[in-house]
């Protein structure tokens, strides 16, 4: 691809390919139009107009109703690249109108335009309530957030190198939040190298990220990324919810969708993606309803669209530090790490579980360099062609090993146990044993990392459980698949009753007086749990999602109970 250096539009291959086309850009009929008036108004537009601009937040969905739009991509470094001309019949939009977020690319009219202009929530309502034509406008929806993503247009520009630990943490958040990027390279890339050599920064200070409109970060946090980018929006004031979730992995997704399909007010609060650990899942077999197998990021996508669609409001990332259940003003209180207080009659704690840390010599020193708790493209990548280890004999560390075979060389399959049955499904076990390149090691553990200070992992050294002997691999990549532990300590001084292990106590158990919890209510009233943290969930992608559905069902009776007058 060139750039025209007058204009400085790049020419050639556009940014993103659209091979399902008459599904991505489909044309409205005069009727179906004439039904989706009522849901917007008419605006016009004089030639040069912009419609909608990138990195400003988009006015909802657009009707052409007369004339052409062109749709251009623009990044920080200057550069503009053609993506489609649209007309008459014709809508643009893509997911983040659901919700009112930035625009990720531009639109500007060529000619007098006269469109219809539909908001995010009209245009909720709109996929409510016209179920046909809703349904070709999500999907259109879906596959032109997809095009952007695979064509890495409309986000931020990540400088640095590919294997980069700060690199590999900022894509992975992108692109687990199914965010837009794309990265260059400075060894190998004209622009990304002259943008070093302006802002010469220190090696702490890589990677930069550069927004659409200039912005340079130096590499920044996730949060900061999120807010540079328009992905958080301030809380509306004064505004209580029916439910606030804490966390989106398949259960706070689940409770999400059903909750807010059945009119509830939904905020949903996660630290870092949705998905959870199952949105880092390389292919989940055993979920209802697909057959052929599904990656966990492509299952839980379809969840996080779907509370969208029906009015959720996903804060993501957000940190949720304390709940305060004094209720003094008949809410519940979250306070954020942004210092803000959400507000909400009944809380769902659905913060799943953090990644076990096992006991392993230098750990800390190579996480984000070589050590690694999921397996993402990303990662994958980072081991082609070469010998790896995965400590793991659950179903999580059985679907990484499958995946990353697909990559790696060699996978070297660590399982402290003498065998997999009592941990894996049976259908991951035959997979493994059918997979020529990975080799399981049982009766074995990581104890020790070795490699140089401030750089990449080099070596794992392996004890034997029934020698104690000791051996050296050279190895770059290793995956840990340990289990997790409950992420439950903000819960911390609320009451909400956690055993032993810090899971969340729920249904009989909990003791009060003159009245039994729900079987998801916890010890406080109003309060639940679903998902992993509970002890109870059997590490299954399907329980999650169907507790989610099940506590709707409490959340509408304490709800219903609470409006009621005192006799």
């Amino acid at each position: 691809m060139g750039i025209d250096t007058a204009s400085g539009i790049r020419t050639g291959v556009p940014a993103a390919a659209f091979p399902r086309h008459e599904q991505t850009f489909p044309e409205l009929t005069a009727p179906e139009i004439a039904r989706m008036r009522r849901f917007g108004e008419v605006r016009r537009y004089s030639d040069g107009d912009l419609l909608f601009e990138t990195g400003k937040p988009g006015p909802g969905m657009f009707v052409i109703l007369s004339g052409h739009v062109a749709i251009t991509q623009r990044d920080g470094l200057g550069h503009i690249t053609p993506v489609i001309d649209q007309g008459p019949g014709q809508f643009m939009a893509e997911l983040g109108q659901l919700s009112g977020r930035i625009a990720l690319v531009d639109g500007t009219a060529e000619g007098d335009v006269e469109t219809l202009l539909i908001p995010p929530e009209r245009l909720r309502a709109l996929l409510v309530a016209e179920a046909d034509l809703g349904e070709r406008i999500m999907r259109a929806l879906i596959l032109r957030r997809v095009s952007l993503i695979q064509g890495g247009a409309g986000g931020p520009v990540l400088i640095g190198s590919p294997s980069s630990r700060d690199v590999i943490r900022l894509q992975g958040f992108l692109t687990r939040n199914g965010y837009p990027h794309h990265l260059l390279d400075p060894a190998s890339d004209k622009d990304a190298a002259d943008l070093v050599a302006r802002y010469t920064p220190s090696p702490q200070d890589l990677p930069l990220v550069v927004t659409p409109d200039g912005t340079v970060l130096r590499n920044p946090t996730e949060s900061e990324v999120a807010r540079a980018m328009g992905m958080l929006r301030a809380l509306a004031k004064d505004k209580v919810y029916d439910v606030a979730i804490v966390g989106s992995g398949p259960a706070g997704l689940s409770t999400a969708v059903y909750a807010a399909s059945e009119g509830l007010a939904v905020a949903v609060c996660d630290a870092r993606a949705f998905g959870g650990q199952a949105g880092a899942s390389a292919r989940i077999e055993n979920y209802l309803g697909f057959p052929t197998g599904i990656s966990g990021l492509a299952l839980t996508a379809r969840a996080y669209n779907q509370a969208q669609k029906f009015g959720a409001d996903i804060m993501i990332p957000v940190s949720v530090l304390s709940l305060d259940c004094s209720r003094d003003d008949g809410a519940f209180g979250l306070k954020l790490d942004d210092g803000e207080v959400l507000r909400a009659r009944s809380i769902v704690v659905a913060s799943g579980a953090r990644y076990r840390r096992p006991e392993i010599e230098n750990l800390a020193d190579f996480e984000g360099r070589g050590v690694w708790y999921w397996a993402s493209p990303i990662e994958a990548r980072l081991c082609t062609e070469q010998e790896i280890v995965l400590v793991g004999g659950g179903n999580s560390a059985g679907q990484a090993a499958v995946f990353l075979a697909g990559h790696a060389r060699k996978v070297h399959m660590v399982i402290r146990g003498g065998g997999l049955g009592a941990s894996m499904s049976r259908y991951l076990i035959e997979r493994i044993e059918a997979t020529p390149n990975i080799e399981l090691v049982f009766n074995t553990e990581v104890v020790g990392l070795e490699g140089a200070e401030d750089a990449s992992l080099e070596r794992v050294r392996l004890r034997s459980r029934l020698s104690a002997e000791e051996s050296i691999m050279d190895i770059r990549n290793l995956f840990l698949f340990v289990g997790a532990d409950p992420a439950t300590g903000w819960l911390d001084g609320c009451g909400v009753m956690v055993d032993r292990g810090g899971f969340v106590v729920t249904g009989e158990q909990c003791k009060r007086s003159g009245q039994l919890a729900s079987a998801l209510e916890t010890s406080v009233p109003g309060v639940f749990a679903v998902g992993d943290v509970l002890r109870a969930l059997a590490d299954r992608v399907g329980g999650a999602i169907g507790e989610g559905a099940q506590v709707v069902a409490a959340l509408h009776g304490f709800l219903g109970d609470t409006a009621r007058p005192a006799l």
